[in-house]
This record gives structure tokens, C-alpha cells and sequence, in this order.
């Protein structure tokens, strides 16, 4: 019989994560806290000790598997040192244990159908890995895949579990809320980071240590694990301060904006005071809302006193814009559409600081999660992740109003078009 000396490959800081049977296992940690590779360890070591198992492995984007949670599988079976015992295929992706045809599923978020169509021919499927969990953007997302698998009952001795792995990179996102501010004997929460990580050599430590002392944010969430956000923050200059929005300066402009939404995505309204001297941009109202028809925006607009007011709304609706027209929203308009329309309309709201009523919460959420894209390689990418966008985007839509005349070109008004029509609402 072959055997390994499982405490020296998993080393230290991991014992009662390993020990644990809750029917939720939820760990967040620091960049290098080795929580992947653990977790790909236990996986690999349990399903050869209980023959009746089996894993699902769920990413929020199927594609995303092969570089990522299928190396780390493949990895720790290298590492136990039981290759002959396992067979790797590619289509369909998946992981199969010889002796008892036990079988590692990869499913993504993005494929609900698989999803819950996932089973097995021998055993019970009855763990399941999320990775990356903070990429599941909505809890709702989770409650299916929660009420898909694992299923039935299990053989004695076996025990139903998920697992959830992620870096917490916001405060507000509904993983805190749902497991680690909510006790629950069925939930049991880790933290680790990278100084339970005794594989590191000091030119790994140094990075950390170089990290606490000149960016103690960054290593506060990149290297203790704590909650908040690293690095790729689109918005940094922002606050939250209580204001009379009433009292503002009646020089300030008052813009609205709206994008569409409604089962996946929620509709959103922004409005926000601009003050150009000081370039800075007071955010006072939002409302955010799912399921919401048409008459049920008209209806919000008009009760929040700005049925008149000038907004501008997602292009992508004429339709819904013209209805909104006929519901007594008389003055909504079509935002600017164009291959870099997102990243200029970034770039203007960059050059403000911007001021956030706190009755504005998911405004706050927003700013605390909306980051640029990223590479495989990790690298940054020149465009904004398509997530925690939504008021961002009804931002964007809104600042369009707050031009100055000299930006406007003489060529719209040889056209025809009236100074009334540009500048609508503003005087």
C-alpha cells in the first residue's frame, strides 16, 4: 500500500479546514496563502479515500478551468504521487479516479443548463468546489447551483459539502453577509493568508513585507486576507459624506441617469450634483431594482420629483426610452453609443472626486468593486470589467449632461439642432 505523509505536503495552518464536515466550508484568503492548492490536496486525498464520491468543481466561467482549478487538481495528484491512478481528458473536461471510476466535473456559471443536469454513474456527487467564488456576482446565482448539487441522500460514512474558495476583495459583496456575518451551525469560515505558507522563500516574504510598509491597503486585503479591494480600483477618489442636497449651490448642475434592467441585471437611476469649479461631483439619489416594467421606472422617476428632468438613459432601449416618453417622462434621452464612448466616459468621471450621499449603498458597493479587466497573466486590461456597472454606467450616461458649451460642436447646431435641445434643463 502506497503512503504519504499528507501533514508535510499540506504544512501548517490548514488543520481545522481540513478536518471540517460542515455542509459549507467558506474560505477566503491573501494572495500565496496556498487556499487553492489545499483545497485541491484535500479533494484529491478524499475521493481516494471514500470510493463512493464524487466533485463538482464550479467557476463563474466555464473556460476558465483548464489554466486554473483542472492544473491545481492535476497538480496535487502529482504532488500524492498517484498519476498511474488517475486519467485527465479535455472534451468533455473532467478527471476520472481508475480504480473506482470516480469522476472530477467542470461546470461554469455561465452554462445553467449543464448545471443542473450534472450527474454521475458510480457513487453520489455530493462535494462541490466553487472557486473564485467572489466572481458569482449575484447570491441568487449561488442558490441554484446550491439547489442543484449536490442532491439525495448519501451512502454512511459520506457527507455533503461545499466549498467555497475566494479572495475577498470587497466588504459588500453578499458572501460576507450570507456566511460570515450570520452565524450558522451549518457554516464554518476560514481566513488565512500568506505567513501560514511555509513554501515561500524569503524573496516571496520580502514582496509582503515591502507591501506592508509602503501599501498597508493593498496588504490588508492582498496579504492578511481581510476584506476590501486590491488593486484595478477604476474609482479611487471618492468619499462618503452626509449633504444637504437641497442646499447645494444652484450653480451646480443637476444630472440623471438610468440604465435598463431587470431579471438578471437591475435597473438602475443615478443623480448627482456637478460642481466644475472644484471638480467634484455629489452623489445624492440612486435607486436600484429587479423585475422593474416600465411603468414601474416612470413610476419611481415621478416619485422621485425628476419625471421633467433631463436623463439619460442606455441607448441600447430606444424602445423603452420612447415608452417612458408616452408614460410622462417627456424629456429622457439616448446616451452616447460608440466603440469608446465606455472608456472616455471613464476617463471624464476620473477627473472628478466624487462625494456619496451614504444613503446611496449600492452606489458605495459599486465603487468598491468596479475594476479594470484583467488578463490571464494577471495584467490589466484597457476596459472595465462587466460587473458591479450598473449605477457606473447610469453615471457615465448622466455626466454626458454636464459638458461645458464649449465642447459641444458648432456642427450639431448647423444641423439644426437648438441650443434648447443641448442644453435642456440646465437653466
Amino acid at each position: 500500500m502506497r503512503q504519504v505523509a499528507i501533514n508535510r505536503i499540506v504544512g501548517r495552518g490548514y488543520g481545522a479546514f481540513w478536518r471540517s464536515r460542515h455542509r459549507y466550508r467558506v474560505l477566503k484568503g491573501g494572495k500565496a496563502s496556498k487556499k487553492s492548492t489545499t483545497t485541491a490536496l484535500w479533494y484529491i486525498y478524499h475521493l481516494m479515500k471514500y470510493p463512493e464520491a464524487n466533485l463538482l468543481v464550479v467557476r463563474n466561467t466555464y473556460a476558465t478551468h483548464a489554466d486554473s482549478t483542472m492544473a491545481q487538481l492535476k497538480w496535487a495528484i502529482r504532488k500524492l504521487g498517484v498519476e498511474d491512478l488517475w486519467r485527465a481528458t479535455v472534451a468533455p473536461l473532467e478527471l476520472r479516479y481508475l480504480p473506482t471510476g470516480q469522476r472530477i466535473l467542470f461546470r461554469g456559471m455561465d452554462d445553467p443548463d449543464k448545471l443542473a443536469s450534472t450527474t454521475v454513474e458510480q457513487g453520489v456527487l455530493c462535494w462541490v468546489w466553487v472557486e473564485e467564488a467572489f466572481e458569482i456576482a449575484d447570491e441568487e446565482g449561488f442558490n441554484r447551483l446550491d439547489l442543484s448539487v449536490p442532491r439525495g441522500e448519501v451512502p454512511a460514512g459520506l457527507f455533503k459539502q461545499t466549498t467555497l474558495t475566494f479572495n475577498p476583495w470587497s466588504r459588500y459583496h453578499w458572501l460576507k453577509k450570507r456566511f460570515f456575518d450570520t452565524p450558522s451551525p451549518d457554516v464554518a469560515t476560514f481566513t488565512t493568508d500568506y505567513r501560514c505558507n511555509e513554501f515561500l522563500d524569503d524573496t516571496d516574504r520580502a514582496i509582503y513585507e515591502r507591501m506592508r510598509v509602503e501599501e498597508p491597503t493593498r496588504y490588508r486585503v492582498a496579504g492578511l486576507g481581510d476584506w476590501g479591494v486590491d488593486t484595478g480600483l477604476i474609482f479611487t477618489r471618492w468619499e462618503v459624506a452626509d449633504f444637504d442636497a437641497a442646499a447645494l449651490p444652484t450653480g451646480f448642475r443637476r444630472v440623471y441617469g438610468l440604465d435598463y434592467g431587470y431579471s438578471n441585471d437591475p435597473t438602475a437611476f443615478i443623480a448627482a450634483a456637478v460642481d466644475e469649479g472644484d471638480k467634484r461631483l455629489y452623489i445624492f439619489d440612486e435607486h436600484y431594482g429587479y423585475a422593474m416594467l416600465n411603468r414601474d421606472i416612470a413610476a419611481m422617476l415621478k416619485e422621485k420629483g425628476v419625471a421633467k428632468e433631463r436623463i439619460r438613459a442606455d441607448a441600447a432601449e430606444p424602445k423603452s426610452n420612447e415608452e417612458l416618453r408616452r408614460l410622462g417622462i417627456g424629456r429622457i434621452v439616448a446616451a452616447a453609443k460608440g466603440p469608446d464612448s465606455v472608456r472616455a466616459g471613464i476617463d471624464r468621471l476620473q477627473s472628478y472626486r466624487f462625494v456619496v450621499h451614504p444613503r446611496c449603498v449600492h452606489t458605495k458597493q459599486e465603487l468598491e468593486c468596479y475594476c479594470w479587466e484583467t488578463g490571464r497573466d494577471g495584467a490589466g486590461q484597457n476596459r472595465p470589467r462587466d460587473r458591479d456597472n450598473h449605477l457606473m454606467d447610469a453615471l457615465r450616461y448622466a455626466m454626458e449632461d454636464a459638458r461645458t458649451r464649449d465642447s459641444v460642436s458648432l456642427g450639431r447646431f448647423k444641423r439644426g439642432i437648438t441650443a434648447a435641445d443641448v442644453y435642456g434643463g440646465w437653466e
